[in-house]
């Protein structure tokens, strides 16, 4: 069933579903910590309502000024000059993933923050929202088809077969291989047998869960399922037949240390929401994260949102399903309780949202998040634990593009940085990050 939802409608509850509690989590807040001391910088020092590397003159022709001089007159290397009527242009890293769709007319950095008179700020990224298209593959659960999408892999191998089975890349995620078995479903791959279109050439893959399923996740641990006799091979599609099939004899079963993140979108009775929307650079977050499933076409396409890495380079992520269940419905995703057992694994990482200030694209309609790892990294892991930011003083909200920067203002006291936990529960989110232009 298709619903929508206007971004004001659905502030009140994914704000309420996020800030509700405390940090309570002592892994998880430690973690938080280490992430942000470790990308701190001798620049992100503030300098009144701004980091000094944004400020005329950087942080000497501030203390001059405070001290009775005269603030430079240059910017400071590497920010941008003021653009008409309170207007600031943002700059994009250098060959972030987005650069050459950028350029399309709006800013050559593809962002601009303006005044506006009920806010007070608003942050417009270009091509805040895309759409992504990834391909599906079709498996088993309990004799049911299942489709699916595959993002990530802990092991280097198995990346690079499904990105050359697929034509669209697997990204690497080793802290996966962390991940406690209570948020892995086991998924079954067959290495002889009959041909098919699995991911070692013979048949479909078996899952052992689907959504709505006691103990579902998108993560999967990966069992090779070997017939004896592969000329006796025939097709089985419920991990009972697999089950009853080693009980015999056929088939040997084998758990390789490799964990997948192989998201559900269709299902026996069910599939992800989908949301009938032209994605605009202010596109509503909630409601919805898929626009179309085709099961003829082996396609589905998501809504791919952009953000910073630490470093304050571009990303791009979908979310595919979230535990509890509150924040997991106002986003439209595929509830997944099991994924709580993460809060305190490293198998996932810590992703800022921000809870006021600047208004953007972010979930909770402030500016986009900040993430502690992004793609290419030695931490990089598509399951989110969630911090929420917030101003000590919305009207003074500048804008934060890095771990940095968030560390620099926490240091001050102009922010603060809270664990989110919706429900008073655990709270991570399945955000695996994704190149949509590819």
């Amino acid at each position: 069933m298709n619903k929508k939802y206007g971004l004001y409608a659905m502030l009140p509850l994914m704000a309420a579903a996020l800030l509700a509690g405390q940090a309570g989590d002592a892994g998880a807040a430690k973690s938080s910590g280490n992430a942000l001391s470790a990308s701190g910088s001798a620049n992100s020092v503030v300098c009144g309502d701004r980091l000094c590397s944004e400020y005329p003159g950087g942080r000497a022709a501030f203390e001059s000024m405070m001290s009775g001089g005269s603030a430079g007159s240059e910017p400071a290397s590497g920010s941008e000059p003021s653009v008409g009527d309170g207007a600031m242009a943002v700059q994009s890293p250098a060959g972030s993933v987005a650069d050459d769709a950028m350029m399309d007319g709006s800013m050559m950095d593809g962002s601009m923050m303006e005044s506006t008179s009920d806010t007070g700020k608003k942050l417009t990224l270009a091509r805040a929202s895309v759409p992504a298209v990834i391909p599906m593959h079709m498996g088993y659960y309990d004799g049911g088809e299942v489709y699916y999408i595959v993002t990530d892999s802990s092991d280097q191998t198995h990346a690079d077969v499904v990105t050359e089975m697929q034509g669209w890349r697997v990204e690497l995620a080793p802290p996966l291989a962390q991940a406690p078995d209570e948020a892995l479903s086991p998924a079954y791959f067959f290495t002889n047998g009959i041909a098919g279109k699995g991911v070692h050439g013979y048949q479909n893959q078996v899952f052992s869960s689907a959504p709505g399923q006691e103990g579902y996740s998108a993560l999967t641990s990966h069992v090779h399922v070997t017939w004896t006799d592969g000329d006796a091979a025939r097709e089985l599609t419920s991990e009972a037949q697999i089950m009853q099939a080693a009980e015999d004899g056929e088939v040997l079963l084998t758990d390789l240390p490799v964990v997948m993140n192989m998201p559900h979108i269709v299902w026996p009775g069910g599939q992800m929401q989908t949301v009938d929307r032209v994605l605009t650079d202010d596109s509503p977050y909630g409601g919805g994260q898929v626009l179309d499933i085709d099961t003829d076409a082996m396609e589905v396409t998501f809504i791919a949102h952009r953000g910073w890495g630490p470093d304050g380079r571009t990303i791009y992520y979908i979310v595919t399903d979230a535990t509890p269940s509150g924040p997991a419905g106002a986003m439209g995703v595929t509830d997944a309780p099991s994924a709580a057992s993460l809060i305190a694994s490293s198998a996932a990482v810590d992703l800022y949202q921000f809870g006021n200030g600047i208004s953007g694209s972010g979930p909770l309609g402030f500016q986009p998040g900040i993430a502690s790892g992004a793609l290419g990294d030695e931490n990089y892991s598509p399951m989110w634990r969630i911090f929420v930011v917030g101003w000590q003083d919305p009207s003074e909200a500048a804008l934060l593009e890095t771990i940095g920067d968030i560390n620099a203002y926490r240091q001050s006291g102009k922010v603060s940085v809270e664990l989110a936990r919706p429900m008073d529960s655990d709270h991570i989110v399945n955000c695996p990050f994704i190149d949509p232009f590819q």
